[in-house]
């Protein structure tokens, strides 16, 4: 579709918006419900806190106050947001825009493909089979989670076919509560077996036969730190399945996987994002002793270890030891120590090693490269291939099967869509588009721009900068930052079809690539965890002062965006440089940093971020902490807090009660600048929500974003206000 066909044209915008501004909508609220002040007094490392939220802390089912508290909040939000002018017309466009049909990147499996498909309007994707060289015409359904339940609240979180794709495990949870419930299937007629596990499994491989599989699952769901690696034979209960790891503290997570030829199994306990350690065993031993003889590959080193592939009796391993970069060795199987490890591609200092994929004899090897895809080949005796050439500056992955040289290749960039490509591993060349979505806009029409900020070290800091090729550079624009900075987490290029409505109306969009992410290697990541923290906060406000001094934008129109551990940045930024920003969205954060880790699975982070029990670590908590400071009459920017009740990663107990304390502390006009809390009752962290939940909380994120930047005009005002 060209640009002067689309609804959202730069020129069209002013005058619907114009149009809907006159139109009758309902007067928001003039400012948020109470909220009780029930303090409760705790002393931390010899410092006294009042908390007058921790009533909050409850979930709805544990207290029914709260659940009337959240009815009130929710209310108060979708009153104010849904009071602007512009909300109605971009529900309309972002469910076109999100209903677009999808398609995942196949996984070859003897003579099948196995591949995720989304039709217009349904709210799960559902897995498809067909045959390797068949067409959509030989294509049939295996799982469709849409008729599992009427509300769409079922989601397929992950599948694996057996090596010749006969049999099929996989795993579905509800409402977002990502506990996967382990089943398994018939390909040939899509019958699901009597095979059951539940506790939020994951899955670690098959034999090559289909007889038995290797998996890890928490045998308490109230007790997130109660994960076990165990081996399932298909035809018995799994109440005799044989353990292999026992989690016995809650940092430390245990896992598994088995080699594709069945013979090797490698166990881990991971130790943060920085360490894990690695254990090899026969399998055929265990099996017929009963005796689990694990042979050490490495233990108490502070890095990474990680299986990419296992031929024969030696392991392609990727390691950051000794190198923040990582590099590729072979390992012995037979003789795993270090004295016997052999290197393969050495560490690159331009390029973070990601991952390999073997196909055939060759590895490809997935790069990045400031922030984008590069991939190279080698054989396993060390033969070097040119890289595959991509299309452009992207993000992409790859789908490789041991046992042939065809591979699926997908690739995406801001302003290319999610295209999936056929590739012969051997000859390097991108073949036929295999699958390419037909959406809605132009995506030419935007260009993507690299910008650097200098932090306040001196760190030079690089974002994504994304808008349309005709604006004006001359002006300010609305503009959305976007971070995260944490969890060795990279972000790279990707096609989103939903920011088009705000490019089309003049907004620009901007990523940054914040220390404690994983753009640059483990040294970046370490440089924004732990006691170095502050340094990721200091990234986002360098980005944003060099957008506003570059002339791009203001602080009147410049808002931030950021989940999970980006809504804890967000959280930081609001409290700590509340004058940079129009508007903050907080989505499923963490705030409360002094008692984040006493809740579900969050002593998994204590690695990432310390934990206030800790005498040395409480000060760097202490120090920015979102809840701790908040000040009392500070005029603070709007923020939109978001949650899911059926999160098991991050409470919401954390946007509860930042929530409150903000409304009643915040010196701001709430009827200009509100403070508002979304709690989605039929979601969790994020993933498995069905589209209608979906465009809603697009809708209701972008319309905030709209008013609060200057394109949208403001709600009706309230009668007498």
């Amino acid at each position: 579709m060209h640009a002067s066909s689309r609804r959202w044209s730069h020129t069209v915008l002013p005058t619907m918006l114009a149009a809907l501004a006159s139109s009758s909508l309902a007067a928001p609220p003039s400012g948020p419900p109470a909220t009780e002040r029930r303090p409760v007094e705790e002393t931390i490392q010899g410092e006294t806190f009042v908390d007058d939220y921790r009533w909050l802390e409850a979930l709805e089912t544990e207290d029914p106050d709260v659940q009337s508290w959240t009815d009130a909040q929710n209310a108060y939000t979708e009153n104010v947001l849904h009071a602007l002018p512009c909300r109605p017309a971009l529900e309309r466009e972002l469910s076109k825009l999100m209903n677009v049909p999808g398609i995942g990147t196949p996984v070859l499996a003897g003579e099948r493909l196995f591949f995720t498909r989304r039709a217009p309007g349904a709210n799960q994707a559902v897995l498809m089979v067909r045959p390797v060289d068949g067409g959509e015409q030989d294509e049939r359904v295996l799982i469709d989670p849409n008729t599992l339940d009427d509300g769409g609240l079922i989601s397929l979180d992950w599948w694996r076919p057996t090596i010749d794709g006969a049999t099929l495990a996989f795993g579905i949870s509800r409402a977002g509560d990502e506990n996967s419930v382990l089943h398994v299937l018939r390909t040939q007629d899509g019958t699901w077996t009597e095979t059951e596990i539940a506790g939020k499994v994951r899955f670690g491989g098959w034999t090559p036969d289909g007889t038995a599989f290797l998996y890890s699952m928490l045998t308490d769901l109230d007790d997130a730190y109660s994960r076990v690696v165990r081996w399932h034979e298909i035809g018995t209960h799994p109440r005799h399945d044989p353990t292999l790891a026992t989690q016995t503290e809650p940092q430390r997570i245990p896992w598994g996987s088995l080699s594709r030829d069945g013979r090797w199994l490698m166990l881990g306990l991971t130790d943060g994002w920085t360490r894990n350690d690695l254990w090899v065993a026969h399998v055929a031993t265990w099996r017929k002793t009963g005796t689990l003889d694990k042979m050490t590959v490495a233990e108490g080193v502070d890095a990474r270890f990680s299986p990419q592939a296992v031929v024969g009796d030696r392991m392609v391993m990727s390691t950051t030891l000794d190198a923040p970069n990582g590099r590729l060795l072979v390992v012995d199987l037979e003789h795993p120590g270090a004295d016997h490890w052999r290197p393969l591609v050495p560490e690159q200092p331009d390029a973070v090693l990601q991952g390999a994929s073997y196909a055939r004899g060759v590895l490809v090897m997935t790069y990045e490269v400031d922030a984008s895809t590069r991939l190279e080949r080698i054989t396993l005796d060390g033969r070097r291939f040119d890289p595959i050439e991509l299309p452009g500056l992207g993000s992409a992955g790859i789908s490789t099967n041991p046992d042939s040289t065809r591979a699926y290749l997908s690739y995406t960039s801001y302003n290319e869509p999610r295209t999936i490509y056929e590739c012969d591993v051997v000859d390097g060349r991108l073949g036929a588009i295999w699958a390419r979505p037909d959406v809605p806009v132009d995506p030419e029409s935007v260009v993507v721009r690299r910008v650097h900020a200098t932090s306040k070290d001196g760190t030079k800091v690089p974002m994504f900068v994304v808008h349309r090729k005709d604006l004006d550079r001359t002006k300010t624009h609305p503009t959305l930052l976007y971070g995260y900075g944490g969890f060795n987490v990279s972000l790279t290029p990707r096609f989103i079809s939903t920011n088009f409505p705000f490019y089309d109306a003049g907004g620009v969009y901007v990523v940054a690539n914040l220390r404690g992410g994983g753009e640059f290697g483990e040294a970046w990541h370490r440089a924004g965890m732990l006691e170095s923290k502050q340094n990721v906060f200091d990234d986002l406000y360098a980005c944003a002062e060099t957008l506003i001094a570059d002339g791009l934008t203001t602080p009147s129109q410049l808002a931030v965006m950021g989940g999970s551990n980006g809504g804890l940045l967000t959280g930081v930024a609001v409290t700590q440089r509340p004058e940079l920003w129009s508007a903050v969205i907080s989505s499923v954060p963490l705030l409360d940093m002094l008692r984040y880790q006493r809740f579900l699975m969050a002593k998994f982070w204590v690695p990432e971020y310390g934990s206030s029990e800790n005498a040395e670590q409480f000060p760097w908590l202490r120090a920015y902490s979102p809840y701790h400071h908040v000040e009392s009459g500070r005029k603070y920017p709007a923020v939109l807090f978001t949650a899911g009740e059926n999160d098991t990663r991050v409470h919401p107990l954390h946007a509860r009660k930042m929530a409150a304390l903000m409304q009643n502390e915040s010196g701001s006009d709430p009827a200009t600048e509100p403070i508002l809390l979304q709690v989605e009752r039929d979601g969790g962290h994020g993933r498995g929500k069905p589209m209608r939940i979906r465009v809603a909380e697009a809708a209701d994120r972008w319309a905030f974003i709209f008013w609060q930047t200057g394109i949208c005009d403001a709600p009706a005002a309230s009668p007498g206000s």
